[in-house]
């Protein structure tokens, strides 16, 4: 009875995940070339992927970008999370609501209105400047897309994560705020020392969630790569050097092999900072 109930879910895992890993990782062992056809190269394509500039350009701009964006996230989802914590109005209902709505809104979607909010021609930034005798900040160009992305990206997820630390606040014990203003200490220093101390594992989590999914950086920059004016490339992550090595060339033995060194670098790096992390019990101890 028990393989009878998993059965509906294990066939849905086997059939759009394991099946499709498996097969990718079994094109990425061949090299495919009009002249000779297919050939069986092992682990070449892994070797030609972590000594390709345009990959290793890739990867260094996911690491510099999640450095700046995870912070960034991090400290506006717990700060807008302790503010709530205190509030207990009709307002602060709403709040939640507003601050989480980004995250329902699809992502495509979010942006292409940020590409528009963005635009210099017809976007309502250029206009309001323009008013003012001024020229509109450029998102879009190669001095500030890192900014524009950093933008759309903390705008889209910042709410995700704020209700991770607000569920995790809700769970403490209010006795212990009543013993700590009995025993004299203000607000700023529960806050301090004991309401952040005791959501560390929801800060953990969300760390863990933000590296994994910007360490694979693809959708935003895909979608205004078009609006960019040559300020993002093909190559500008390794997602979307991965697919335009797949969908635009053909060459989805070396796209395969790409997708698998990206998996593998993300690993290592969720693995490297839980190691650091695990004998501490939290990493801000």
């Amino acid at each position: 009875m028990g393989w009878l109930f998993i059965a509906p879910f294990g066939i849905v895992f086997l059939v759009f995940l394991a099946a499709p890993l498996l097969y990718a990782f079994y094109l990425s062992l061949f090299r495919s070339a009009l002249i000779g056809g297919t050939h069986f190269v092992l682990f070449d394509n892994y070797a030609k992927a972590f000594s390709d500039p345009s990959f290793l350009s890739g990867i260094r701009f996911v690491i510099r970008f999640s450095a700046v964006l995870i912070p960034l996230q991090m400290l506006i989802s717990l700060a807008i999370a302790l503010m709530l914590d205190v509030v207990v109005t009709r307002f602060a209902r709403f709040s939640r609501l507003m601050i989480f709505l980004p995250y329902s809104i699809p992502v495509v979607i979010g942006t292409i209105m940020w590409g528009f909010l963005y635009s210099k021609n017809f976007g309502p930034l250029g206009e309001i400047f323009g008013r003012f005798g001024a020229t509109a900040p450029d998102f879009l160009g190669k001095d500030l897309v890192f900014f524009g992305l950093l933008n759309v990206v903390t705008w889209q997820w910042a709410g995700y994560y704020m209700i991770i630390l607000y569920a995790a606040l809700q769970g403490i014990d209010p006795t212990l705020y009543e013993a700590a203003r009995i025993d004299g200490a203000s607000t700023w220093q529960i806050t301090l020392r004991i309401k952040v101390p005791l959501i560390t594992n929801a800060l953990l989590l969300i760390l863990v969630f933000a590296l994994i999914g910007t360490l694979q950086f693809f959708t935003e920059p895909q979608v205004l790569r078009f609006l960019a004016a040559g300020s993002i490339g093909p190559d500008f992550t390794p997602n979307m050097y991965a697919y335009q090595q797949a969908f635009a060339l053909a060459n989805f033995n070396y796209g395969s092999a790409i997708s698998f060194s990206l998996g593998f670098v993300v690993f290592v790096c969720v693995y490297v900072f839980l190691f650091l992390t695990r004998k501490r019990g939290n990493f801000l101890s």
